[in-house]
């Protein structure tokens, strides 16, 4: 039986422990082009305790970006910052990777550039509104990628992956998850195509699987890991059916052979279906009340999942791993300070004293 302090093979890399910091967005990015600061390099060190970090969602092009001050991996300048936060990581004894993701329809289009909007598989806007710079907004309606930039946005995909390794990360994890870019090919309330990329569970799931295929290429299969969430309707994903697009998504991924599947889990019986159909390992961020909490611990122990995560108690709590050991006490995280803002709810929270 193997306990979440134990250490594990991740398809070579070789991990302190089974607990995993997911991917948070902080909107700090601060640095000139949406690049990282010297105040994110403190961040992830702090937590470097972690078996595995994921970083904050990168977008893999300027369209990609949806939200102010989210850091990107598609220019010269943030690849030179991100290695300051990975050599920093790397120095505490940890293992990092970066989380690509590209918005797709959800996102201020006042972020970007002049002539360009947001993009989706279909021209369908998110149900809703959005917080902006400006205040509350209605989500728009974004432009329907051609079949050839589709295929260019999976270049850019692989691009980014390369740049990641570049900027010393130890993998990457593609963001097929929470409504954005990848999540809304999968899901039939934003994907209406009727060509190779829609029209069936097969073409849904084709732009998701073709991704992975693609930066498995640029960077190794061992290198590469993917984040879903089936059945959570987070901007305005409709799913009716989820066997009959994720089993069939987690066979398409097993062909390519990702180091690992991140699951946000709605049902533990879609997590069981998935678990056995997938031939790598499995991260599982847990359906609780609130956030993962040290009740969950027991889903390693049980083989439910290989890892789990950790999202809020992470953000809280630099030394988790020591604090789950030793029963906690645990930091509250203070939600006003979430996203954006000062090193005051970031950098600050204190450790355990033992």
């Amino acid at each position: 039986m193997s306990t979440p302090f134990d250490p594990i093979d991740l398809a070579g890399l070789r991990l302190r422990n089974r607990l995993v910091m997911p991917a948070m967005g902080r909107a700090r990015a601060f640095g000139p082009g949406n690049t990282a600061t010297d105040s994110m390099a403190t961040y992830y060190a702090q937590r470097a305790t972690a078996g595995l970090i994921i970083t904050e969602g990168s977008q893999p092009s300027v369209v990609g970006q949806g939200f102010p001050h989210t850091p990107g991996l598609h220019s010269a300048e943030q690849i030179a910052a991100w290695r300051r936060v990975t050599d920093a990581v790397h120095a505490e004894g940890g293992a990092v990777f970066a989380q690509i993701s590209h918005v797709g329809r959800v996102g201020d289009p006042g972020l970007l550039p002049d002539g360009l909007m947001q993009v989706a598989p279909s021209a369908v806007a998110a149900p809703g509104r959005l917080f902006t710079a400006d205040g509350m907004k209605d989500f728009t309606t974004p432009r329907e990628l051609t079949s050839q930039e589709v295929r260019e946005t999976i270049a850019d995909f692989a691009q980014a992956a390369r740049n990641a390794i570049e900027a010393g990360f130890d993998g990457v994890e593609l963001h097929a998850a929470y409504g954005y870019l990848i999540h809304q090919f999968l899901a039939p309330s934003s994907n209406l195509r009727t060509d190779e990329w829609g029209g069936s569970a097969e073409g849904r799931i084709r732009f998701a699987a073709e991704v992975v295929a693609a930066v498995s290429a640029a960077v190794g299969a061992r290198r590469t890991g993917i984040r879903i969430s089936p059945g959570i309707r987070y901007n305005g994903i409709e799913e009716p059916d989820l066997e009959a697009t994720y089993v069939p998504l987690i066979r398409r991924l097993n062909e390519t052979g990702p180091a690992y599947l991140h699951l946000v889990e709605d049902s533990r019986d879609l997590t069981g279906i998935l678990r056995k159909e997938f031939s790598g390992a499995l991260v599982l961020n847990p359906a609780t009340d609130g956030f993962t909490t040290a009740e969950e611990l027991a889903l390693i122990e049980d083989g439910t999942a290989d890892m789990l995560s950790f999202g809020a108690l992470f953000l809280a709590n630099p030394d988790l791993p020591a604090r789950l050991r030793a029963g906690g006490p645990y930091n509250t995280p203070d939600q006003s300070t979430y996203y954006g803002g000062t090193d005051k709810g970031y950098i600050d929270y204190p450790y355990l004293n033992v």
